[in-house]
């Protein structure tokens, strides 16, 4: 393997898509290509997000074994040339016999019969295993990727056209993926060519024989042989797909993996901008505590903890289901709760406990959880029952 030499003062180039580093006087040391380790030593360390992968998915980038699609796609045409072998021979038979009879009646120039009887035949053959094939093909990668289409791996792209051979053997040969497929495919060799010495090493005296044997004994032999070959080979094969399924996904999870940079950038597309968003919680605060003077003066009780915070409640029987939290606050705000309350002579009651459960749990303009509805409730009545003898109080004295 070409090592390249890094420099503290030397520029980097580039040489058909590879990097190069010039060697200076300094001291040097040996770089390697990048792609022979994982995405952490690329500087992509996070997970893809959830974003990342729907985005990739719709683009049709998923994780996909092809030994799994080409062995199950030679598997189950073998094993359907297998149950129609008899039907096979017999559409072969008529075919033959309907040509040989009208050899000399049909001119094929001349005669359209003949290419539609040729076709016909052609149809009945492989229509079929052509049936089978597809319906393989499609549900190999349904098993693996679930229904999807994406049209954009259809959408020309011609900067795929022009010839980048740096890079090219720069994946398919100095790289993880590489060295997989590359092991892959000796044992993939190696597979069908110990298949295949194994059955003629044990089927040998009968191919020896056919040189005096039938056309008929021939011909059953050597088909059998061939089908039982494609047969076990696929069966072989698919065992080895179970692991590339395992390194293809692997392979898929560490290619989308995302620097810390990407991370922050999709989080701000997201969420927006740190700075925009605590910009518009300042204006939040600033429109609720606008709002809170009126809030709190309709309010039916203000309950305190008792100085550092401060939470109104109010509760209308015939358009409330729960009594709803119409303003809070903790410290200065707190205190300009209870100056609000006792300006507008809404009540106040110490509760420290709820007073924090309160504050802490439920937002402005949310109903109070079911949890405290009871308290809530006993609070209520009591104030409520106050305010009913302050009035009858206030009426004898006039």
């Amino acid at each position: 393997m070409n090592l390249c030499f890094l420099s503290v003062k030397t520029p980097l180039c580039r040489f058909a898509g590879l990097p190069v580093y010039l060697p200076g006087r300094k001291r040097r040391m040996p770089v390697m290509d990048l792609q022979w380790f994982a995405a952490e030593d690329e500087g992509r360390t996070e997970e893809p997000s959830e974003y990342k992968i729907r985005k990739a998915r719709e683009e049709g980038r998923v994780a996909k074994s092809q030994e799994f699609v080409g062995a199950l796609g030679l598997l189950l045409p073998a094993v359907t040339i297998l149950f129609l072998s008899g039907y096979i021979l017999r559409t072969c038979v008529g075919m033959i016999r309907f040509f040989f009879l009208r050899v000399n009646e049909l001119d094929p120039v001349r005669d359209r019969l003949v290419a539609g009887v040729f076709f016909s035949y052609v149809a009945r053959l492989a229509l079929p295993i052509v049936l089978v094939a597809f319906a393989a093909a499609i549900f190999s990668n349904v098993v693996q990727t679930g229904f999807l289409f994406a049209t954009k791996p259809l959408s020309p792209n011609f900067s795929k056209i022009v010839p980048h051979f740096g890079r090219y053997f720069q994946k398919t040969l100095f790289s993880m993926e590489g060295l997989f497929n590359f092991v892959k495919s000796i044992i993939k060799m190696g597979i069908i060519g110990v298949t295949a010495f194994i059955l003629i090493r044990s089927n040998i005296e009968k191919l020896t024989s056919l040189r005096t044997a039938g056309i008929w004994l021939g011909l059953v032999t050597v088909s059998g042989l061939a089908i039982r070959l494609m047969i076990i080979s696929a069966l072989l094969l698919l065992l080895l797909s179970v692991p590339d399924i395992f390194f293809q996904r692997w392979q898929y999870r560490e290619s989308l993996k995302m620097t810390k940079e990407e991370v922050k950038e999709e989080r701000k597309m997201y969420e927006g901008d740190p700075q925009i968003r605590s910009r518009i919680q300042r204006r939040m605060r600033e429109f609720m505590s606008r709002n809170m003077a009126v809030n709190v003066a309709k309010a039916d009780v203000v309950i305190t903890n008792p100085t550092h915070f401060a939470v109104a409640l109010e509760f209308d029987d015939d358009t409330m289901n729960a009594p709803q939290l119409t303003a809070k606050g903790a410290d200065d705000l707190a205190f300009r709760i209870r100056e609000i309350a006792k300006e507008n002579e809404v009540p106040i009651v110490e509760n420290r406990p709820l007073a924090r459960a309160l504050y802490a749990e439920v937002d402005v303009g949310r109903s109070v959880p079911i949890m405290y509805w009871e308290t809530i409730a006993a609070i209520l009545a009591k104030v409520r029952r106050i305010d009913e003898e302050r009035r009858a109080a206030d009426g004898l004295r006039a």
